[in-house]
C-alpha cells in the first residue's frame, strides 16, 4: 500500500513510501529537505523491514531540532504499521 506522510518541524515537507504485505519498504521519496542525505536514506530503508527501520531511525534529531528527517520518517512507518497514517495514496 501507497502512503502519503507531512512531516513536521523538518525542512522537508513530505515523506511518499510504500509497504507490500510483509511490511517491506518499497519506493521511498522526501519532497524537501537535504537532498543528498534523504537519498541515502532512501537507498538505505527500500527492501527493508518497517519494523528494523523504525527501531535505526526513531530518535534521531537534526541538530537543535527535536525530530530529523529519519525520525519522522519512523513516524511516518509506525502509523502505518499500526494502521493510522494520515493518507493512503
Amino acid at each position: 500500500m501507497r502512503y502519503s506522510y507531512e512531516t513536521r518541524g523538518t525542512c522537508s515537507i513530505q515523506i511518499d513510501f510504500e509497504l507490500d504485505e510483509q511490511d517491506i519498504i518499497k519506493d521511498v521519496s522526501f519532497i524537501g529537505g537535504c537532498d543528498g542525505n534523504l537519498q541515502a536514506v532512501c537507498r538505505l530503508v527500500n527492501g527493508m523491514k518497517a519494523v528494523d527501520a523504525i527501531k535505526k531511525l526513531r530518535g534521531i534529531r537534526c541538530g537543535y531540532k527535536n525530530t530529523s528527517c529519519p525520525d519522522q520518517l519512523a513516524i511516518a512507518l509506525a502509523q502505518a504499521v499500526d494502521g493510522n497514517n494520515e493518507k493512503q495514496i
